[in-house]
């Protein structure tokens, strides 16, 4: 028989209400965007969206522009962030595309998510009709419905974010992707994360040195990871990057790609900044 303090205690135990977690900043972002893209697929259904998609060029090669010899730049532009505020009062798109693709970037990441970065599909086709470099979506993409708007407003390639992600999930916008001639860039911040990556096909991968939950940066993250990184893929580092040393350190460590914005984006003229890093 058991002890009647044992019993006791488990009666008391049933009856305590446990308050759910706190909703981190990732979360939060996560359940606005899924409104909206809720809202958004009531007001432009998804065949309108494939109708635009098919008159559109085909997409401009994101994995050749990633894939040569020397340091790959996705220079991003972007407003603002949750974690900085406004970066950028003067944000003009198209004029920051042509200033980054003439210094040397090989790709644009456009953040496209309005509440948190202050972005829009208009900044990404501002970007896009300015320079001939791939556009990469930034967003926090959780439907096909988004990934059909992407390449309507000719977007070349889109972020998947394994954190929010379930594991069939990935795999079907991963495919629908590279349907549309977008292979996408699949972000992990973990060893756990680029598994699940790895199992479901990503051939870009990118470790965010930012963590989503609490948005500090580590770039010692990269350099822990890469060794998961299988060797035929696109290994890119993201956030935190301000000097050429650290790309060549991480070039030296086998990354492929680097990701780099707010460093840019707090300067008037990011194209100085930009050769600075390339070397």
């Amino acid at each position: 028989m058991g002890s009647p303090c044992g019993r006791g205690v488990n009666r008391v135990a049933s009856h305590v209400k446990t308050s759910p977690p706190e909703k981190t900043i990732l979360d939060r972002i996560v359940d606005v965007r899924r409104a909206s893209v809720a809202h958004r697929k009531r007001v432009l259904p998804e065949v309108a969206l494939k109708l635009a998609a098919e008159k559109n060029e085909p997409a401009r090669d994101f994995v050749g522009a990633l894939s040569r010899d020397g340091f790959n730049v996705i220079a991003e532009l972007k407003k603002a962030s949750p974690s900085k505020g406004l970066l950028r009062e003067d944000f003009q798109p198209a004029t920051l595309a042509l200033l980054l693709a003439g210094a040397g970037a090989q790709a644009l990441s456009v953040l496209t998510e309005e509440e948190y970065f202050l972005g829009s599909l208009g900044d990404l086709k501002a970007a896009k009709k300015a320079c001939a470099i791939p556009i990469l979506r930034k967003d926090f993409i959780v439907d096909p419905w988004q990934v059909w708007e992407a390449r309507a407003a000719g977007a070349d390639s889109f972020l998947l974010i394994t954190a929010i992600l379930g594991d069939e999930a990935l795999r079907e916008l991963l495919e629908l992707g590279r349907s549309l001639g977008m292979e996408p860039l699949v972000e992990v911040h973990s060893r756990e994360e680029v598994g699940r990556a790895v199992s479901a096909g990503a051939r870009i991968i990118g470790v965010n040195n930012r963590d989503l939950q609490d948005f500090n940066v580590r770039v010692e993250t990269s350099l822990e990871l890469i060794e998961e990184i299988p060797e035929g893929s696109i290994a890119v580092s993201e956030s935190g990057l301000r000097t050429h040393e650290d790309l060549a350190r991480l070039r030296r460590a086998g990354f492929d790609a680097f990701l780099v914005g707010e460093h840019l984006m707090r300067y008037a003229d990011p194209a100085g900044p930009l050769r600075e890093l390339i070397g």
